[in-house]
């Protein structure tokens, strides 16, 4: 799969090299080639650096794990959406975030062309989206978003990335609900101090 990466700090890397791995071909979108956070990424297999726009075009997959507060930004720059899957890792914390959207997703739904954006890959920290695993067990992950074609990416993308399942929480409307899960999780870790070496797990009977 090709796989633009927008964001290249702790969570953007770590999913980008985990794919890498997998034998995705991962290309970085970034503003400034020369300088940019995550220079270390280009010593991962099947990866390179293009502008933002370039590793859009190259791709059929697109990761936003930017802030919140520039979502509008990133996703006005990021070109020709059309036909594309957008995995939207974003969040609002603390009403820090796109002005006049309640969620990362619905402000990159209203500023690309593509209608395939599913929220993924939001909900824990980037320690474990490097290491999902807590002894014999794996971490679940959780997405929404009404593109079926989009889901059965971020399932795919997911179990690359470690994670035992990958949970479908419902569509569009449930994209507020999987950014309060993602606030449950940071107020656990960092509030309440538990640390970030907590994570989800779905147990059934």
């Amino acid at each position: 799969m090709k796989i633009a990466i927008i964001g290249t700090g702790n969570v953007g890397g770590a999913l980008a090299t985990a794919w890498a791995h997998k034998g995705h071909e991962i290309n970085l979108g970034v503003r400034d080639m020369e300088r940019f956070k995550g220079t270390e990424l280009l010593s991962n297999p099947n990866t390179t650096v293009y502008s933002i726009a370039d590793a859009v075009a190259k791709s059929e997959v697109i990761l936003m794990a930017t802030p919140a507060t520039n979502a509008v930004e990133i996703a006005q720059s990021l070109g020709d959406t059309t036909g594309k899957i957008i995995l939207d890792a974003g969040n609002i914390i603390l009403g820090r975030g796109p002005i006049g959207f309640d969620t990362v997703s619905e402000a990159i739904l209203a500023n690309t062309q593509t209608r395939d954006v599913v929220k993924c890959f939001n909900t824990t920290g980037y320690n474990n989206m490097s290491n999902p695993s807590y002894g014999s067990l794996a971490l679940d992950m959780f997405m929404a978003g009404d593109s079926l074609e989009g889901k059965l990416v971020a399932r795919q993308l997911s179990e690359h990335a470690g994670f035992a399942e990958c949970y479908d929480i419902g569509g569009n409307d449930r994209f507020a609900l999987l950014e309060q899960l993602a606030w449950f999780w940071i107020n656990l870790a960092m509030v309440q101090g538990h640390g970030r070496d907590i994570g989800m797990k779905i147990l059934k009977r």
